[in-house]
């Protein structure tokens, strides 16, 4: 799965003409371009899931609709029918026009696309992007547009990327070519090259609301009921993305055995405990395992929150639980826990651990901090 785009069934970022509570970005983008000052190269920040590549695709479809012209006065390209199309307001480009539908099928002759590629030998996506991945940008946009007007390029996602990779990137960015614009889409930009950042002009994506994202959920999931709706966007964190990889893995039915396990601290339910282990852990349990993973990330940061700032909006079914643990520990011991388990699931990730014993330890971590 893509890492900006929320599951199947649902259109992936390129094919997507709906954008949801970005409005600001999208004018910041449309200001920029049609005061003729638009920058050579962006980075679109934020969670996962929450629209970023969307966005770029979004601003690429106008961009690449506006034929020769810097910014309002479009000469007609090589398809003259693609312009005057932005009559939704913003940038929105009718799904109907060429210019949309080349771009959604990947055939545009000035747009180029950088993710992570597949390995020829195991067939499986890579983990990063490698320096293959990004070698044709630099010669890509310093072509002449076949159409006439600007080359774009979106990179998803930018964090992705090794050191050669990004290294190759930065030459790019170091002489930028006339009419050419490369967009970076960023989940963690700290992880991007300090000499990348500074080259870049920002766009930071804020989180959905839950309500936007609950929203979202009955649009694309009409099936999904509205408190599980509710609760999907309480858990999800902002990210239509990852409300709708929730609901795709069984994340519901996960979230409620973890809550039912952790409602017996400070003493576990040690054979419950072993056949939650066993379920998630087991080969072939790749997603149940990183939904969990995700799942008790989130619930170990929200308990941190709730002991520093006090009584706040959390899920329902963890408002008893940490007004119960609240006075068990503080702050600080729960900050350890999340340190501990962050670094058990990186580790599941990167190195052969068991993964069974990862998710035992993950909890015992949580009984022992609840212990005097």
């Amino acid at each position: 799965m893509n890492t900006d785009d929320p599951g199947d069934g649902v259109l992936q970022p390129r094919a997507n003409p709906h954008l949801s509570s970005h409005e600001e970005a999208e004018k910041t983008l449309l200001k920029a371009f049609q005061a003729g000052n638009l920058a050579h190269a962006w980075m679109i920040c934020g969670p996962k899931g929450i629209g970023k590549a969307t966005l770029a695709f979004r601003f690429a479809r106008y961009l690449l609709s506006q034929g020769g012209a810097d910014g309002g006065d479009a000469g007609p390209g090589l398809f003259g029918d693609d312009l005057a199309v932005t009559d939704g307001g913003g940038l929105h480009v009718d799904p109907a026009s060429p210019v949309f539908q080349r771009v959604a099928a990947g055939g545009h002759a000035d747009m180029l696309t950088v993710q992570r590629s597949a390995d020829p030998k195991s067939g499986k996506l890579r983990t990063i992007i490698s320096v293959d991945d990004v070698r044709g940008i630099g010669g890509f946009l310093n072509l002449t547009s076949a159409e006439g007007g600007w080359r774009v390029v979106v990179v998803d996602a930018a964090d992705e990327m090794n050191v050669n990779a990004a290294n190759a990137v930065l030459k790019v960015l170091e002489e930028p070519p006339e009419r050419a614009l490369l967009m970076l889409v960023s989940h963690n930009p700290g992880r991007l090259l300090p000499t990348i950042r500074s080259r870049c002009s920002r766009l930071q994506l804020r989180p959905l609301a839950p309500e936007t994202v609950a929203g979202l959920l009955r649009d694309h999931r009409p099936e999904t009921g509205p408190e599980e709706a509710a609760l999907l966007a309480d858990l999800s964190e902002g990210s239509i993305g990852r409300a709708l990889d929730l609901a795709e893995e069984g994340g519901l039915d996960l979230y409620e055995d973890m809550i039912s396990l952790l409602d017996g601290l400070p003493n576990l339910d040690v054979v419950a405990l072993h056949k939650f282990g066993d379920r998630v852990g087991k080969a072939g349990a790749d997603a149940a395992f990183r939904t969990v993973g995700d799942l008790l990330r989130g619930l170990i940061a929200r308990l941190i929150l709730f002991s520093v700032n006090g009584p706040q909006a959390v899920p329902v079914r963890e408002a008893d639980l940490f007004r119960r643990l609240n006075g068990s520990s503080p702050a600080d011991r729960w900050l350890d826990v999340w340190d501990n388990t962050n670094r058990l699931l990186e580790r599941a990730g990167s190195v052969n651990l068991d993964r069974k014993q990862v998710v035992l330890n993950s909890f015992l971590a949580l009984e022992d901090a609840v212990r005097p």
